[in-house]
């Protein structure tokens, strides 16, 4: 039998390898362009970058900072009071500026939040309310040697005893344990302490506790203390002299030697642009995670490059 080319079976075998053809030749096509264009402009056999490739780091920031969370509340109190959202936002760009790798939320800190933290910063109403959960969490960063800064009313919760093993002081939550706003009369204690370096007896408009349940064996180093000023809340504290400002050093059963800074004040949230005060929490910070003293208060940033500008017109 003699074949028709020009059936339609024909007609369709032509065109099946025909196409054939047409796709060999392609690829030999492709495999020249592979091999000799630039790197650049092999787009075929690029590929897609990783979904998890690490972001850029942002300009300015020091790679080899100490490493500090800081973790805020949402506000609460009077318009320029226990502004906790305001100083995660503030310190965050503080501590940056002053060579710091800084992360933080408005929610107590998971493991993995403080995996590589060298500090702890609490800055939120009553943190001493913490669930079975979150202790387990900042029982392990202490025992591995993390340090804590507390400050004004994250020493506040329902169990002092526990939190003052933490930081060496607390205040129990509901108690009348409070000035209000006052005159806080601070009265340093430890002048050759480098944390206090520079920090006169001076006067801040503020709130200061008094009942307090102090840590013992080892008990707080007092840095600063003030006496109680006679407000209708303070009642019959009026003249106790009470610390204000501290540290804390101490070890967990199977633990590292880990360190607290707190300062008991920032009821007024203005109190933290104060100079001394913000030098003197800079220092804290950098002495609770086990850093030298001055190492944030002295870091020098890098001098970004930057493009000159043209000299010729635009067109």
């Amino acid at each position: 039998m003699c074949w028709n080319w020009r059936s339609p079976v024909a007609t369709s075998v032509r065109l099946s390898l025909r196409i054939i053809t047409y796709q060999f030749w392609g690829m030999q096509a492709l495999l020249l362009l592979m091999v000799f264009l630039p790197p650049t402009q092999r787009t075929y056999a690029q590929a897609r970058p990783s979904a998890h490739a690490e972001a850029p780091r942002p300009s300015g920031q020091n790679p080899d900072g100490m490493r500090i969370f800081i973790w805020a509340g949402l506000k609460s109190h009077l318009a320029g009071q226990h502004d906790y959202p305001q100083f995660l936002a503030d310190w965050s760009k503080i501590l940056t500026e002053h060579g710091a790798i800084v992360d933080g939320s408005l929610h107590a800190p998971t493991s993995e939040d403080l995996e590589r933290a060298d500090v702890l910063v609490i800055y939120k109403g009553d943190a001493g309310y913490l669930s079975d959960e979150e202790k387990s969490v900042i029982e392990a960063f202490v025992k591995r040697g993390g340090g804590l800064v507390s400050l004004h009313d994250s020493l506040c919760g329902p169990d002092p005893e526990y939190f003052a093993t933490l930081v060496g002081g607390a205040k129990k939550h509901g108690d009348v344990n409070y000035t209000l706003g006052a005159p806080i009369a601070y009265s340093v204690k430890d002048v050759s302490d480098p944390i206090m370096r520079g920090m006169s007896n001076f006067t801040i408009f503020d709130e200061a506790f008094f009942n307090m349940t102090w840590a013992h064996d080892p008990g707080v180093h007092v840095l600063a203390s003030s006496s109680i000023p006679g407000t209708p809340s303070a009642g019959s504290h009026r003249g106790e002299v009470v610390p204000q400002i501290w540290t804390y050093e101490h070890t967990f059963a199977r633990g590292e030697p880990a360190r607290a800074f707190v300062w008991m004040q920032g009821h007024e949230y203005a109190n933290f642009a104060n100079y001394q005060i913000q030098q003197m929490l800079l220092r804290g910070i950098a002495w609770a995670g086990k850093k030298p003293v001055e190492s944030l208060i002295d870091y020098v940033p890098p001098v970004l490059a930057t493009s000159k500008p043209s000299s010729e017109p635009h067109k």
